[in-house]
């Protein structure tokens, strides 16, 4: 197979139609620790430079959502901060979460890609264009991955992803220009 920016041509191909990145959020946002008081209030770790990644995917017109198991204001607050539109909390199925924004982005399954980290991830990850896993994923999620991050989830994963796929559409150096001025 061909080989740009050490990716082979069957992914090129894959990321090249993309128009929606979905992110799971425990294990692929945060490092997937849950952390509570005493009083029950839950606490998340994000990284400063996912979510500088996806303020810069989304500059280029891929629009990103997350699907998420769990529900969580700190989750809220962060997508909020990103401009975040799509947030599905609470989606145990996240099939009907997928589907519901599939159809109000008006977009073809496979020009979707999802990143994950355990099973739960799994049945949106079988539908989409481009499935994604953390380095750190559950291994039946590597397995079925068309691409796995070199960073685990909550430590860049996220970024990793989004420079991907800006660099494979061909918008990466563009971007970085507007820094380098």
């Amino acid at each position: 197979m061909t080989k740009v920016l050490g990716q082979s041509q069957a992914l090129i191909e894959k990321v090249k139609n993309l128009k929606l990145l979905i992110l799971d959020v425990d294990g692929v946002l945060t490092d997937g620790k849950l952390y509570f008081d005493n009083q029950g209030n839950e606490y998340k770790s994000f990284h400063a430079r996912d979510g500088h990644g996806i303020k810069l995917l989304r500059q280029t017109g891929v629009e990103v959502a997350v699907i998420s198991g769990r529900k969580s204001a700190s989750v809220a607050l962060r997508m909020k901060s990103l401009g975040i539109e799509y947030v599905y909390q609470g989606h145990e199925n996240k099939i009907a979460a997928f589907n519901d924004l599939i159809e109000k982005i008006a977009i073809a399954p496979e020009q979707a890609a999802h990143v994950g980290d355990d099973v739960l991830d799994l049945p949106v990850m079988t539908r989409v264009g481009l499935a994604i896993a953390v380095n750190d994923a559950n291994p039946a999620v590597i397995e079925r991955a068309d691409w796995v991050t070199t960073l685990p989830g909550g430590q860049g994963a996220v970024r990793e992803v989004c420079d991907l796929i800006m660099q494979l559409q061909g918008s990466y150096e563009t971007v970085l220009g507007t820094y380098l001025e």
